[in-house]
């Protein structure tokens, strides 16, 4: 049987519902409380209100948020790139060949090596407030290695994405066409089960507009529903594609015309930015500011993986956004909670109001202002998940 939980005495409530509170898009309610009964949130109010309930949990005055939704990570890996990064940081420019070195590693991993690393990382994203997360594969780049990465990945999270389309692989490099052909055929139907979603890189150096269409193509054909990297280290048909794909994000954003904005204002498509891979490259921001401007759906993420954005924590992502790429903290915020939940189209997740997953964190903080005022510092107190307290 479940019982039921009150959190009260919390200063200030981001439920995601601009319908209550302060009626903006946090929804935000101070001198708030929520209640939990079995993994579903059931009320949320002003504190004094709160109905009885089996437990109660004091914050103490602190801020509450939905846990974030991290919708883009690529986390079934072996080893690390620290001499990649070393020498990129000393002058070297970030290119896609640099996944290579993570294949190599992958293919000669375990199982349990590779299951192990996952779980490590699930761990440390957890504690920093990370409730829901998305993972890809791409990194086996093999019908074998791909399948057990997304078998391993699918013990983990219902947010699974088959993306055989990272790199081409080594063993293909002079016939390309043979391994799109493998990725829309054996590896697909090897992969389908396990996945949710399918990506492709659509970038110079791994795989053009034609290309990126036949394989998302093929993955619509099976039953997943297409996300797209798109547009991160030069202009490229990628966000226009995904668009037109009616893919449910497309991903980094860096180098956007006017016709990719529209397109994306006029499409249900989620632009997910993406600031750890910019940071750790040195290289140009999305301009938040223009997508958020235009009426655009924005959705941040930390993109963790061993090449570009060694990074669990999306308050880190949450800070960059608002000092470099032009978001206020209160757009950070919800890009990083419901923003998640919409580039997953997911409305169970990513908000604090009845009928939603009980995932939320409790901040050190009266505000969720400070994830972008205090940056660096470890303000996530704890973390339930699906009503269970985990941190």
């Amino acid at each position: 049987m479940s019982s039921s939980t009150a959190i009260t005495n919390i200063a200030t409530l981001v439920t995601n519902d601009p319908s209550l509170g302060d009626n903006s898009p946090l929804g935000l309610i101070q001198d708030a409380a929520v209640v939990i009964d079995g993994d579903r949130v059931v009320w949320t109010g002003e504190s004094s209100k709160a109905p009885a309930t089996d437990n109660r949990v004091d914050a103490g005055g602190r801020a509450v948020l939905p846990g974030f939704v991290d919708s883009h990570s690529h986390l079934v890996f072996a080893g690390d790139r620290t001499q990649e990064f070393n020498a990129r940081m000393s002058g070297r420019s970030y290119t896609a060949g640099g996944i290579r070195t993570t294949v190599a590693a992958t293919r000669a991993a375990t199982d349990e090596e590779l299951e192990r690393n996952l779980t490590r990382y699930l761990t440390e994203a957890l504690r920093q407030g990370t409730t829901t997360f998305e993972t890809k594969s791409g990194y086996g780049l093999t019908v074998a290695d791909e399948a057990r990465a997304l078998r391993i990945a699918a013990a983990h999270t219902d947010e699974v994405t088959y993306l055989g389309a990272h790199i081409v692989s080594p063993d293909y490099a002079d016939d390309p066409a043979a391994y799109v052909s493998l990725v829309t055929g054996e590896m697909l139907d090897a992969c389908a089960p396990y996945a949710r979603w399918i990506d492709v890189f659509c970038e110079k150096g791994a795989f053009d507009g034609d290309q990126a269409r036949a394989i998302l193509t093929a993955g619509k054909a099976k039953g997943l529903t297409p996300r797209v990297h798109a547009n991160q280290l030069s202009y490229g048909p990628g966000v226009r594609l995904a668009v037109e794909l009616d893919a449910a994000s497309a991903d980094h954003c860096t180098h956007l015309t006017d016709a990719d904005v529209d397109a994306l204002a006029s499409g249900n498509t989620v632009a997910t930015l993406l600031p750890g891979a910019e940071f750790s490259t040195r290289a140009e921001w999305p301009d938040a500011r223009r997508l958020l401007d235009a009426g655009v759906t924005v959705a941040l993420s930390t993109d963790c993986n061993p090449g570009s954005s060694f990074t669990s924590s999306v308050p880190f992502c949450i800070a960059l956004a608002v000092r470099d790429m032009r978001m206020t903290p209160d757009e950070a915020v919800w890009s990083a909670t419901a923003g998640g939940a919409a580039a997953l189209r997911r409305d169970d997740i990513g908000r604090l109001t009845p009928g939603a997953y009980a995932d939320l964190l409790l901040l050190d903080a009266p505000s969720h202002v400070h994830l972008a005022y205090r940056p660096g510092v470890p303000l996530v107190s704890g973390v339930w998940r699906r009503g269970v307290r985990m941190v």
